[in-house]
């Protein structure tokens, strides 16, 4: 037997994880640089619990060779790869001269690492992929166009690389427009043995960070991914890798591939790998570390069904595709009852989503024996998933697997900027589906009203019966105003919307966050998430939550006398759009900045975000400072 110890910071005390482990001790403050990436701190608790062994996870210490070293100097067990495959491929500089080497495919660049230089059109012509060299996660990685866009990414990547990685040095290479991304799952024991766990497809991408994975990919044929895999497991070999590892690739639409970087520990997607593969991954780690043989042969290796993956983040996906959103859990339950659903998570309701950290709340996963069922069990599970308190991604997640071109499998890393051109705006109703959110909407006021003239102890207090059964409403829904009639039959509700009567059925149980509603044969999964006197009305329906306002006839007619309130310019304001810190300021009270001049940069989630100016004027008040922390919709800045 074994015990598990856990390390934590101070602010994550009632989290999941921790209940599960044996015993947790706290290495220091919120901020990574002061906790989990506190070698000395960690190495205390190593040496005061007597580890014999240390897994570190995906992130942090996970991929740095001098933890590694100093564990072994412990001889404590580093479960992962040796400090020479983690120095090896960790830089992605050294890491792509020995894949050349190895003979494996690389995408032309500068083979070194990268300084500022004037103009890179010469060496590669643009556009140019910046990265920083230590890193991963899509922290420190910029695209440039043109000399202008070069330097900017410079300077943020490095930033970014010494703030997340503790190196600040990047590397440039050609930037392949509009591929896949799509990685093979390796895994090598201490006796020469290296097995490919077939692919992973990882395209669905937003600022070089994954959102959706499956596995297997709908693009590769056997003779591709043999291919791809018999060049992963020949790196591997190349750095007597040992410990299950992930090789990237970049492939373009003639299925050509080249190596992109090899993550050295686990990946945050490999619950995919493990549901086609039956392997347990984190167990095979733990006997290769051990110094047992691979159990398996590459004839041994299946592809059984189908998975995929989405990444449950914290964000508004409304803003860039999802900026971070913080704030207190104050309802979580995950959809562990849809049928074939993995949820990793280390959350649960109560938890808080700092400013710290990845804003990722789970992983949830869904298996099915092809990738149809695979993808509808996913539909059903985002239905079913409830998370209340911060912004989330669910909307987007749910567009993305079904939307015509994903079910289709024509992906590629420029998905969601080619589907969603102007942003993401959430699920656009068609007039069915119009008709369906109004009818349900206005079957739960009923429902509602119809409650609240029930009253417990009727048998000894006589209540009059209400005896009505039709009503007349007015529903507004975007700049909609739609004229909805309701009328009880039995345990439905007939609505009259748009002329046409739609039958609604359910068991109106309002205290449960999920409602089940049949709307003329039509199941679907809805949650309401708020409601006011007003008649004001959230409901998510379809993923997306739509804000509804429901009166009756009479309240509606009277409502257009009541005084809107005037929006806020702003056009001479600067609010945060996220929560984060305050990096820098550059402008103060009285210079003039022109129409899209930064203004100043906000760190969340280890991400730097430049602010910028909406339009050309002379700075009236500077409301912020460099190592401020700052809410969403705080003021920043305001102009004249």
């Amino acid at each position: 037997s074994c015990m598990s110890t856990l390390v934590i910071s101070v602010i994550l005390p009632l989290q999941v994880h921790v209940k599960m482990a044996d015993e947790a001790v706290c290495v220091g403050p919120a901020p990574t640089s002061k906790s989990y990436l506190n070698m000395d701190a960690i190495m205390e608790v190593i040496k005061k619990t007597r580890a014999q062994a240390v897994h570190p996870g995906y992130g942090f210490l996970s991929e740095n060779k001098e933890f590694a070293r100093r564990l072994a100097s412990e001889g404590v067990t580093f479960i992962g790869p040796d400090t020479h495959a983690i120095q090896a491929m960790g830089d992605k500089i050294e890491s792509k001269l020995l894949a050349k080497n190895a003979k494996v495919n690389t995408i032309p660049g500068f083979d070194g690492v990268f300084e500022l230089l004037s103009n890179c059109s010469p060496l590669l012509g643009y556009p140019v992929m910046i990265k920083a060299s230590a890193g991963g996660g899509g922290k420190g990685m910029r695209i440039a166009w043109d000399d202008e866009e070069t330097r900017e990414g410079f300077r943020f990547s490095s930033q970014e690389a010494a703030s997340s990685f503790g190196d600040d040095r990047l590397l440039i290479e050609k930037f392949i427009d509009n591929p896949r991304h799509i990685e093979i799952q390796v895994l090598a024991d201490k006796h020469g043995n290296a097995l490919w766990l077939n692919e992973r497809e990882c395209s669905i991408q937003r600022r070089n960070q994954k959102v959706v994975e499956e596995a297997p990919s709908t693009f590769l044929d056997p003779e591709t991914r043999r291919a791809m895999g018999e060049q992963a497991v020949a790196l591997a070999k190349a750095v007597k890798y040992s410990s299950a590892g992930t090789v990237e690739f970049l492939v373009d639409s003639s299925k050509n591939f080249y190596f992109l970087e090899m993550n050295t520990r686990l990946q945050v997607e490999h619950p995919v790998t493990e549901c086609i593969t039956g392997l347990d991954l984190v167990q095979e780690m733990i006997r290769v570390a051990k110094g047992y043989p691979l159990r398996h042969k590459q004839a041994d290796i299946p592809i059984n069904g189908w998975a995929v993956e989405c990444r449950v983040y914290a964000e508004d996906p409304y803003k860039s595709f999802g900026l971070p959103s913080i704030g207190k859990l104050s309802q979580y339950q995950e959809p562990l009852h849809v049928p074939s659903v993995r949820v990793d998570s280390g959350i649960q309701q109560g938890s808080d989503i700092s400013i710290y950290y990845d804003p990722m709340i789970s992983k949830l996963i869904t298996y099915g024996s092809n990738r149809a069922e695979a993808l509808k069990r996913m539909e059903e599970a985002l239905d079913n998933y409830v998370i209340r308190g911060v912004a989330h991604n669910i909307s987007l997640l749910r567009e993305v697997i079904v939307h015509p071109r994903f079910v289709q499998g024509d992906i590629s890393t420029k998905f969601l900027p080619e589907v969603y051109p102007d942003g993401f705006k959430g699920h656009k109703l068609t007039d069915l589906e119009r008709r369906e959110l109004l009818a349900t909407a206005a079957s739960l006021y009923v429902a509602e009203q119809l409650r609240s003239q029930r009253f417990l102890g009727t048998a000894r207090i006589p209540v009059a019966k209400s005896k009505r059964s039709s009503w007349e409403l007015s529903v507004r829904l975007g700049d909609g105003i739609y004229p909805v009639a309701v009328s009880k039959d039995g345990s439905s509700f007939s609505v009259e919307v748009d002329g046409m009567k739609l039958n609604v059925t359910s068991e109106w149980n309002l205290a449960s966050p999920l409602l089940s509603v049949t709307v003329d044969g039509t199941q679907r999964t809805i949650q309401r998430l708020s409601r006011n006197a007003s008649g004001d009305t959230n409901i998510q329906f379809l993923g997306t939550v739509y804000k509804l306002q429901i009166l009756t006839k009479v309240a509606a007619e009277l409502s257009k006398y009541m005084p809107e309130k005037a929006a806020e310019d702003t056009s001479s304001i600067l609010r945060s759009p996220m929560p984060g810190a305050v990096v820098a300021v550059s402008v103060k009270p009285g210079d003039t900045v022109s129409e899209g001049q930064e203004i100043c940069v906000i760190e969340a989630m280890k991400m730097q975000n430049s602010m910028i100016a909406a339009k050309t004027g002379k700075v009236k008040a500077v409301h912020c400072k460099a190592g401020d922390t700052v809410g969403e919709g705080d003021l920043l800045v305001e102009l004249e």
